[in-house]
């Protein structure tokens, strides 16, 4: 509600109830996508989509960005030829080694893999784009023969089941030119942080993108075990994004042309995942800093679009990555705020809010007096932490664990109590560590990788 300014009042008086009306615009503004994120919560029961079997087997390239990855690049191409369900003569597998400074050509090829080898000196070129960009154009030498009909992108750290190639392939039969499957974790059982960590990130794979692909709305696909049609490939001529989030700019861009993104639920890949604070910050400072610029880029686009088109697709796309942006409101302004509106309150200034109107009515209705300032929105701030806590945290990490363990990599559901209980303390981490990243200029470097045996995922 935007309160009136007072007239004749003084300066701190004017501030306080310019702050507060902006303040009110901000918390309508971030309730919208927690509201959307609420919805795919409450649609948790909805089955997920199955695509057609077919008996069509077709050509695929998978096509894996590696920098410095000589502790995973080997067994990724080896379990990828050693363990998947479709014939060994009906896919390759590309490695680009970009910038390497170790063994990873050696390793790439010695599992199987063609290797191609970029060398960029330019540090701004240090991003998987550039590496894709260039991979891309010398795998069009190759499709000339081979006649690949999709591309299966994959980092270089990660497995997929058993299942995958058969599973895409279906879907690539019943019309998808592009499409992303499960995403899930190597080490989701490494530790009460790791199964955390997880449990954030597979909530838009087993809630929101389940809900987005049954609802006919376009998936978000970012990069790892994601299809592409080969003909989009040949059409653009390679890879057409560069940025640090070049896979979504990339789904950005195939959504403008009216390709429509799909869910294929049943095909996992399986990452490593951060283990400790530090690896969960230098993760985040590209998620940051990329996020933020291609939605300061494309918002323009994707509302136009959204309006052109009639298609909400692209108006659910920028209510889930303006997630990232709220970050630093809700650990910068959202914390300023509150603590200038108690110092004010509390030095007994003239109260600039109308206790009887709004939500502070239904806190008089609960107390039975009507509440001071200070009562009211201690009591606000209270009830909303605690429904963030148990039903957005507790609620939504328990209902995933029940339903979806197994994907996890977990034999019982008990194993995954610790990361339901830190679930809402990773998110604080999240919003925080995002925060630090959109102010930070990160780079494409090697990932450590967690010292843990990794189970082979079937």
């Amino acid at each position: 509600m935007i309160q009136p300014l007072t007239q004749g009042a003084e300066w701190f008086q004017i501030l306080y109830e310019v702050l507060t009306n902006i303040n009110n615009v901000i918390l309508v503004f971030i309730g919208i996508p927690f509201g959307l994120q609420l919805i795919y919560m409450l649609l948790f029961w909805l089955p997920k989509k199955k695509f057609k079997k077919t008996e069509n087997i077709n050509r695929i390239c998978v096509v894996i960005p590696a920098h410095n990855e000589e502790d995973v690049i080997y067994d990724t191409v080896k379990l990828l030829f050693e363990r998947q369900q479709y014939p060994k003569d009906m896919f390759d597998v590309y490695v680009i080694a970009d910038n390497c400074t170790d063994k990873t050509e050696e390793l790439a090829k010695k599992a199987g893999a063609t290797v191609f080898v970029h060398t960029d000196d330019d540090p701004k070129h240090h991003m998987v784009g550039f590496a894709l960009e260039y991979g891309l154009k010398e795998l069009l030498k190759y499709d000339e023969k081979k006649h690949y009909d999709y591309m299966i992108r994959l980092d270089a750290d990660n497995h997929i089941n058993d299942e995958f190639f058969t599973l895409m392939n279906d879907a690539y039969n019943s019309g998808a030119k592009i499409a992303r499957p499960y995403e899930s974790a190597l080490n989701m059982t490494q530790s009460g942080y790791t199964k955390a960590c997880g449990l954030y990130y597979i909530f838009d794979s087993r809630c929101s993108s389940r809900v987005r692909e049954r609802l006919h709305l376009d998936a978000h696909v970012n990069g790892p075990g994601s299809l592409t049609d080969m003909d989009i490939i040949r059409r653009i001529g390679g890879y057409d994004t560069v940025t640090m989030c070049e896979d979504t700019e990339f789904n950005f861009k195939r959504m403008f042309e009216k390709i429509h993104p799909h869910y294929v639920e049943d095909a996992v890949v399986y990452e490593d995942l951060p283990s400790t604070l530090s690896d969960t910050y230098a993760r985040n400072k590209r998620l940051g800093a990329g996020n933020t610029r291609l939605l300061i880029r494309y918002t323009p686009k994707l509302f136009f679009y959204t309006f052109r088109n009639l298609n909400l697709s692209f108006l659910e796309n920028w209510l889930t990555y303006i997630f990232i942006p709220i970050c630093p409101i809700l650990c910068l302004w959202l914390p300023g705020y509150y603590i200038y509106a108690y110092i004010y309150h509390f030095m007994n200034l003239p109260d600039a809010t109308d206790l009887n109107s709004g939500i502070f009515s239904l806190v008089k209705g609960a107390i039975g007096h009507t509440p001071t300032w200070v009562e009211g929105t201690t009591i606000i701030i209270v009830f909303a932490i605690t429904v963030l806590f148990v039903f957005c945290g507790l609620l939504q990490a328990t209902l995933m664990v029940l339903s979806d363990y197994k994907k996890m990599g977990a034999k019982k559901r008990r194993e995954l109590i610790s990361g339901i209980l830190l679930f809402p303390v990773f998110s604080i981490v999240y919003v925080i560590t995002i925060t630090i990243g959109i102010f930070t200029k990160p780079k494409w470097k090697k990932v450590r990788r967690n010292p843990v045996k990794k189970e082979e995922n079937k």
